[in-house]
C-alpha cells in the first residue's frame, strides 16, 4: 500500500466516526418529529363512516341511543336515516335566512323571477302641434305595451287631426314574441282611418336595435281586394348631453296597388324624414323643438296635386315627449 492510498483511508475512516457520533442526535430527533402531538394521543378510535352519517344517527339529548342506532347502521350498511336528508325540516342550529333583514321581508309583495309578472308601459313618443307653408294641424305617435318578457300585447297608433276632425290615422294591435336580446317579432291587426273608406289589415313584422343603436320597425301589411303594403320606420339618438338629445327620424310607406278612395298610388308612396331637438327635464318627460319635410311620390304625388295639396312641404315643429 503506498502513501497515497493510506492517506485516502485514513479521510474516510475520520467521516464514519462523525457519522458514529452524529446518528444517535438524528434519531432522537426524528422520533419526536414523527411522534403524535400531545392532543391527539390516548384518543378514542375513532368511526371512519362518522363524517358520512346523518346528524339523525349521532347521539342527541333527545335521543341517546343514536350514536348506537348509527354504528350499528353503519356496520350493516343501511343506517343511512333518508327522512333526515337534506330537503327536510332544517335542524334547529341552521342559520335564519332573515336574521340580517332587521325584521323586514317582501310583505303583500312576493319575489318573483323575471318572466312571471305582467308589466305596461306607454311610449308618447310624438304629441305635436305642426305649422306648414299654408296651414297647421297636430299629429300623434304613441305606443303601449302590456305583458311578460317574451310576451307581449302591443298598441300602436300614429295619426294628425285639423280642426278637430281626424285626417289620416293608424292604429295596430298586435302580438309581440321576443326572438332575440333586441329583436320582436309581430303580429296582430292594423285599422285606418280618417279621410277616405276605411281599412283593415293583417300586421306582421319585426321591431327591434339595430347595430349602432338605430331603432327600427319593419312590418307588411296584407289587406282586402290583394292589397298589400309594406312600411319602415327608423331613428336615433344623439346625445349632446344627458338631457339635451337630438333624434333624427325617417319614415316611408309603399302599396302594392293603387287607392284613389285614400288618395294612394302603387309603389313608394310617401317618406318623411325629421330631427327634433328635445330637453328631458325629467327622463319620462320632454319638450321639444324640429324641423321635419315630408315628399309624396308617384301616383300619390298626382293625386295630392289634383286635389289641390303639395306633394312636398316642410314644417316646424313642436311638442313633448313623455312615458311611463
Amino acid at each position: 500500500m503506498n502513501a497515497a492510498q493510506a492517506g485516502q483511508r485514513m479521510k474516510v475512516a475520520a467521516k464514519c466516526h462523525r457519522i458514529a457520533r452524529i446518528a444517535p442526535v438524528v434519531l432522537v430527533v426524528a422520533a419526536g418529529w414523527l411522534a403524535p402531538p400531545a392532543w391527539a394521543q390516548d384518543q378514542p378510535a375513532t368511526d371512519p363512516q362518522a363524517e358520512h352519517r346523518t346528524p339523525s344517527s349521532l347521539a342527541t339529548p333527545s335521543n341517546p341511543n343514536g350514536a348506537a342506532a348509527g354504528t350499528a347502521g353503519a356496520t350493516s350498511g343501511a343506517g343511512m336515516d333518508m327522512g333526515a336528508m337534506p330537503g327536510g325540516s332544517a335542524l334547529p342550529e341552521a342559520r335564519d335566512p332573515h336574521a340580517y333583514s332587521d325584521g323586514y321581508d317582501f310583505g303583500p309583495y312576493p319575489l318573483h323571477m323575471a318572466d312571471t309578472h305582467s308589466l305596461a308601459s306607454l311610449l308618447v313618443d310624438r304629441f305635436e302641434a305642426v305649422r306648414g307653408d299654408d296651414n297647421s294641424f297636430a299629429a300623434y305617435d304613441l305606443q303601449a305595451w302590456y305583458g311578460r318578457t317574451y310576451d307581449r300585447a302591443v298598441l300602436k297608433s300614429e295619426g294628425d287631426a285639423d280642426g278637430g276632425e281626424v285626417q289620416e290615422a293608424r292604429s295596430e294591435l298586435l302580438w309581440g314574441h321576443a326572438v332575440a336580446a333586441y329583436w320582436d317579432t309581430q303580429l296582430g291587426a292594423r285599422h285606418d282611418s280618417g279621410e277616405g273608406p276605411n281599412r283593415e289589415w293583417l300586421a306582421f313584422g319585426v321591431q327591434g336595435l339595430a347595430p349602432y343603436w338605430f331603432e327600427v320597425e319593419l312590418a307588411g301589411y296584407l289587406g282586402e281586394a290583394g292589397r298589400t303594403t309594406l312600411r319602415f320606420n327608423t331613428e336615433y339618438e344623439l346625445l349632446f348631453t344627458q338631457k339635451l338629445i337630438l333624434q333624427p327620424r325617417i319614415e316611408a310607406n309603399a302599396y302594392g296597388k293603387d287607392d284613389a278612395g285614400r288618395g294612394l298610388g302603387s309603389g313608394l308612396s310617401n317618406l318623411t324624414a325629421g330631427v327634433r331637438l328635445r330637453y328631458e327635464i325629467r327622463r319620462e318627460f320632454a319638450p321639444y323643438v324640429g324641423i321635419e319635410w315630408a315628399r309624396k311620390f308617384g301616383e300619390t304625388g298626382d293625386l295630392a296635386r289634383a286635389a289641390g295639396e303639395d306633394a312636398s312641404e316642410t314644417a316646424f315643429v313642436a311638442g313633448l315627449r313623455f312615458w311611463f
